[in-house]
């Protein structure tokens, strides 16, 4: 049965939410859920956080929207932030992640053609690789399903398969209209695969040989997840192009493109735009965001937590056929099984556990960093069971 007049675009869960808080929400008859997967790694602070209710509701009363023709104080003060806790340059404030993987697309495509003279700049991305539904970030994504329908794609992209650096090698030898490469440092989409800090090491000596932008989608994984502000600080690399989104603004749409090195200084006015951009509700958003990050040691708490879930989900399923690997980084954790597990959802949901299933066969666990020793506890004890239960003895 059709949801009023909504195009049917999701196959919704039977259940909608009230209200939250922390890391629990309610659903109308007053059931209560624990939320392990914070809106797909956005609601960073939990649900109904006292600072940033307080910091959103503050700025509504003052003012909500006034264009990117004007100065925007707090957007120049969170982009500061963000070019201090990365060692970056310059930011562009969008909406979402997709809208700031399409910028960063644009920008190595604008670096190409303005500091390369290539005529068809190309970039390389990845297998499993998950970028956005726009027609170019679509083209980038690796999934056929997604993309099924919507051809012809965007040309300029050329993919190899995810942590191979023989195959990037081959490219280089071959193609001279590279000037990018883009990767999920944590593939979150694609199944919770992560990088080695060794080969994001070697890759940005390898771009930086050949004069390619390193362009790292921390959409999903940045603000903290990983246990770092964004993930490829683990390797101690930086990047030249950095995305951001999602946990930005706890819950309020704010996305980022952030500059460094060659990236830096090519757009001018009229290069790209955005209306909505770094309002200034979703910069107090995502200022106080990082603010309460800093100030409770939530990187810390999201490392210490995160490994806290795997290490008792391995003691709890290490022994279960069935059970193919236990991974991820900070609290972005993967339980991958050997067979597709989409019905776990629902029957999570029942349990009153909200997780994730990507890739067919991966659990997502994405709790917010507010996380606690005793909410892993809950998640495991509840989860556990119902993955031994789905899995044939």
């Amino acid at each position: 049965m059709p949801l009023s007049h909504l195009m049917n675009t999701y196959a919704r869960l039977p259940v909608a939410f009230t209200h939250g808080e922390g890391v629990w929400l309610f659903d109308e008859a007053g059931k209560r859920y624990l939320d392990a997967l914070s809106g797909i790694a956005v609601t960073t602070l939990g649900h109904n956080h006292p600072r940033l209710v307080e910091a959103i509701s503050a700025q509504a009363g003052k003012v909500l929207h006034t264009s990117n023709l004007y100065r925007i104080p707090l957007q120049e003060k969170l982009a500061n932030r963000l070019a201090e806790i990365s060692g970056m340059d310059e930011v562009f404030f969008c909406n979402s992640g997709l809208e700031a993987n399409e910028a960063a697309i644009k920008l190595a495509r604008f670096y190409g053609h303005k500091k390369k003279g290539v005529d068809l700049p190309t970039i390389v991305v990845m297998e499993h690789a998950f970028h956005g539904r726009s027609l170019a970030t679509l083209s980038a994504t690796a999934n056929r399903k997604a993309q099924a329908g919507f051809e012809p794609l965007v040309p300029g992209f050329l993919r190899v398969p995810y942590k191979d650096l023989d195959a990037l090698r081959q490219v280089a030898a071959r193609n001279r209209d590279v000037v990018a490469v883009m990767l999920e440092v944590l593939q979150g989409e694609g199944g919770v695969h992560i990088v080695d800090n060794s080969y994001l090491c070697e890759l940005r000596a390898l771009c930086d040989v050949h004069g390619w932008l390193l362009i790292c989608d921390e959409v999903q994984c940045g603000v903290g997840r990983t246990g770092k502000w964004f993930g490829w600080q683990h390797a101690g690399i930086r990047p030249d192009i950095m995305t951001l989104a999602k946990g930005l603004g706890s819950g309020i749409p704010i996305g980022a493109c952030v500059t460094a090195g060659p990236a830096a200084g090519l757009f001018q006015p009229g290069n790209h735009a955005s209306t909505f951009g770094g309002n200034p509700l979703a910069c107090a958003a995502a200022l106080v965001t990082l603010d309460v990050i800093a100030r409770s040691k939530l990187l810390t708490n999201a490392s210490r937590v995160g490994e806290a879930i795997r290490e008792r989900f391995i003691g709890a399923l290490a022994a279960v056929p069935g059970v193919v690997d236990i991974r991820g980084l900070g609290l972005m954790v993967g339980i991958e099984l050997d067979r597709p597990c989409g019905e776990l959802v629902a029957r999570a949901l029942e349990a009153g556990f909200l997780i994730n299933v990507t890739a067919g066969n991966v659990i997502r666990l994405l709790p917010a960093l507010i996380f606690s020793n005793n909410d892993v506890k809950t998640l495991v004890d509840g989860i556990a069971p119902l993955i031994c239960d789905f899995l044939p003895q």
